[in-house]
């Protein structure tokens, strides 16, 4: 008898056959929109038309239908959610930074990166590249962001990065049966040895391949932060990598391992500190992104002249050396036309702090503009994600944000971020 009547019961309720449940639609009314980021054009009186989380039209006027969902944003100007290129979402550099290297497990990363996961997107952030991290870590966070069951920004990983033995990325500065342990299986010496390296990050889910082409300011190690991969491993690398379908970003400091890096058709670079001509001939030759990552520059001069320096002496001496020069880097490739995309390396600095970085690329000459097409067209362009996200035109993901103020016209605005929507879903407030 309680079977017959639950089943009548489920099938009172049931819809009829072929019938779908009704598409929630969402009317964000914009007061000022940044209808097209990549001309800068700005319309008024407008609304976002959002089905299935995607932008399905954009209406004149602020209109709305019976039955649907209504987001007043008339007194804000609306702009497309920002994406940071460069992130290290589960971590977070300072004093006790060695200490957990030896003591987190992979389990807890991840839940330490749900917290910064949720900073990073209620700053405005909706999609990141993370690039370096735990593998099980960070494609663990990925996923639970992705489903919903963290908040957070869209997380493009590069899981380990591809790093030479005794380099930056390996493990420097523990006794040697520590390092064997901790050491990541994407460290390699040998072009066969890191075609091995890449194919095996590819294999356990990396969207795109993180190399450490220079010496690092922040590995324990005193190195330098010149090239360390040979002409012949940095061919092997990018071949393998495009091979297999996934884009090249390399840390590069020194000038000789940028332009071999460049030569060896690698995509683009992070931080850049002694970019010289011959390697801004070879950004503009192969279409390649800078992404400078200003704050991670000015963080870590910060920390090594102050009066709280908690950097190993070996972190020191690159972090005065490097710290101060990137802003002058970053001048001289946007006087000389190199496409830059937006990227901060948090992680180094605070995770929701990211927006510092426009202001230091306006100081670096940037217009405000420009600024916001580096964290928007060209992010979503150096990622390989132009269709699906840095606009908010109709098809591509309603990831949208909504400022006080006129962030064309002062950047740091965009530090203090009222609304965000990741993919149809509001997140703040």
């Amino acid at each position: 008898m309680k079977r017959l009547l639950a089943g009548a019961l489920l099938a009172a309720f049931a819809m009829p056959a072929g019938a779908q449940a009704p598409v929630q639609t969402t009317f964000v009314q914009a007061g000022r929109l940044l209808a097209d980021p990549a001309s800068g054009r700005v319309e008024t009186q407008k609304t976002l038309v959002i089905q299935n989380g995607r932008v399905v039209r954009i209406a004149d006027g602020f209109v709305a239908e019976p039955g649907g969902r209504v987001v007043d944003l008339k007194d804000s100007f609306v702009l497309p959610g920002l994406i940071d290129s460069h992130v290290h979402i589960t971590s977070e550099q300072g004093p006790n930074t060695r200490l957990d290297e030896v003591t987190q497990s992979s389990a807890e990363q991840a839940m330490i990166g749900a917290r910064y996961a949720r900073k990073t997107l209620l700053a405005g952030f909706t999609t990141v590249a993370d690039l370096g991290a735990d593998n099980d870590a960070i494609f663990a966070l990925r996923k639970a962001t992705a489903n919903g069951d963290v908040l957070g920004p869209r997380i493009i990983a590069a899981g380990s990065a591809i790093s030479v033995h005794g380099g930056h990325g390996d493990v420097n500065g523990f006794r040697e049966d520590v390092m064997h342990v901790l050491r990541p299986g994407s460290v390699c010496s040998g072009a066969e040895d890191c075609r091995r390296a890449v194919r095996e990050q590819v294999w356990k889910g990396a969207d795109i391949i993180k190399i450490t082409a220079t010496g690092g300011v922040l590995s324990n190690t005193a190195a330098g932060l010149a090239q360390q991969f040979s002409q012949d491993e940095l061919d092997a690398i990018v071949e393998s990598a495009h091979r297999m379908g996934r884009k090249v970003t390399a840390h590069a400091h020194g000038a000789d391992g940028i332009t071999s890096f460049l030569k060896a058709g690698g995509d683009s670079i992070e931080h850049g500190t002694y970019l010289d001509p011959e390697g801004v001939a070879l950004f503009k030759n192969n279409k390649g992104y800078l992404v400078p990552t200003l704050m991670a520059g000015d963080f870590v001069y910060r920390i090594a002249s102050g009066p709280n320096n908690f950097f190993t002496p070996a972190q020191t001496a690159k972090a005065l050396e490097a710290g101060p020069k990137m802003l002058d880097m970053a001048r001289r490739a946007h006087q000389a036309g190199v496409k830059i995309a937006f990227g901060t390396d948090t992680g180094v600095s605070a995770h929701g702090d990211n927006a510092g970085e426009f202001a230091l690329l306006v100081r670096a000459g940037l217009t405000p503009l420009e600024a916001v097409q580096a964290a928007t067209v060209n992010a979503a362009d150096h990622l390989g994600l132009s269709k699906e996200i840095g606009a908010l035109t109709p098809g591509k993901a309603a990831d949208l944000i909504a400022v006080r103020g006129d962030p064309l016209r002062d950047v740091t605005v965009l530090q203090n971020v009222g609304f965000v929507m990741k993919g149809g879903v509001q997140a703040k407030p």
